[in-house]
C-alpha cells in the first residue's frame, strides 16, 4: 500500500466526500489542513469538527495570490481538489455556478498549487474530483465546467490525477437529494444483472459508490507514483 501524502491540502473539506477524505488521512496519519472557506457560516462548527480529528483548519479567502502564499507555506504532498456545488444551490446563492465553483474555483487552485510550486521547488500531486461523463464535446453545463477543469490540468505544470466516479451516496450523507437517490438506486438495480452476466468492469464504472469507499480510493491514489498522470473511471476507484 502507498503511503498517506503528508502534509494534505483538501479543498472542498467540508463537503461530503471531502469530510471522509479527512477522516481517512487521518486514520492513516497524514497532517491534514482541511478548508473551510472564511464566511461559511459553520466556520466555528468544522473548526470544532476537524481539530476533533488532529486536522488543521485553513480558511484562506478564495483569492489566488492568499491561496499561493498557503499552499507555498504548507508546502502539501498533495492539494485534494474536491470541490462542486449543485442546480438546487444555485437558485439560493446565485453566484455558485458550475463555471464559478465547478471550474472557476479548481482552475484559481490549480494556479495557486503551480505558482506555489515555482516558488518552493516542491509539486504537489493535484488529485481532482471529477465526474463520470465527462468529455470535450458534452452540452451538458456540469461536465463541461469539470472538462475544462481536466483539461486545463493536463496542459499545466502539476503531477496530477483524476477520478471520474458515477454516483455519490449513501445513508450518512447530510443533503438531501432525492433526484440523485433514486437515479443511483435505479442504475445500481440495472447494473445488477450486467455484472452477473460478465460485464463486471462496466457495472463497476457507473454504479453507485459511498464517501468512504470514494475516499480511500482517492487517498491511496495520491499516494501511489505510478498513478501520476492517470483519469480513473468507477471501476478503478473500487478496493
Amino acid at each position: 500500500m502507498s503511503p498517506a501524502p503528508s502534509p494534505a491540502f483538501v479543498a472542498g473539506a467540508t463537503g461530503y466526500v471531502g469530510q471522509a477524505v479527512v477522516r481517512r488521512l487521518r486514520a492513516l496519519g497524514a497532517e491534514v489542513h482541511a478548508h473551510v472557506r472564511p464566511d461559511s457560516p459553520r466556520l466555528a462548527d468544522w473548526r470544532v469538527r476537524f481539530t476533533a480529528l488532529g486536522a488543521h483548519v485553513d480558511a484562506t479567502p478564495w483569492d489566488e495570490d492568499a491561496m499561493t502564499a498557503t499552499l507555498a507555506r504548507v508546502r502539501p504532498a498533495a492539494v485534494f481538489a474536491l470541490l462542486g456545488t449543485t442546480r438546487a444551490r444555485g437558485r439560493t446563492a446565485p453566484g455558485d455556478t458550475y463555471e464559478s465553483v465547478d471550474y472557476g474555483l479548481t482552475a484559481l487552485l490549480r494556479r495557486a498549487a503551480e505558482r506555489a510550486a515555482r516558488e518552493t521547488g516542491a509539486a504537489p500531486r493535484f488529485v481532482y474530483l471529477s465526474a463520470a461523463g465527462v468529455a470535450d464535446d458534452t452540452r451538458n453545463a456540469y461536465l463541461a465546467a469539470r472538462a475544462r477543469a481536466e483539461r486545463e490540468l493536463r496542459g499545466g505544470t502539476l503531477p496530477w490525477t483524476v477520478a471520474r466516479p458515477s454516483f455519490i451516496t449513501g445513508p450518512d450523507r447530510a443533503e438531501s437529494r432525492p433526484a440523485e437517490r433514486i437515479a443511483a438506486a435505479a442504475t445500481d438495480a440495472l447494473l445488477a444483472p450486467v455484472a452477473l452476466l460478465g460485464g463486471r468492469r462496466l457495472a463497476d464504472r457507473w454504479r453507485s459508490t459511498t464517501a468512504d469507499e470514494l475516499a480511500a480510493a482517492l487517498v491511496r491514489l495520491a499516494g501511489d507514483p505510478a498513478e501520476v498522470g492517470q483519469v480513473l473511471e468507477g471501476d478503478a476507484l473500487r478496493g
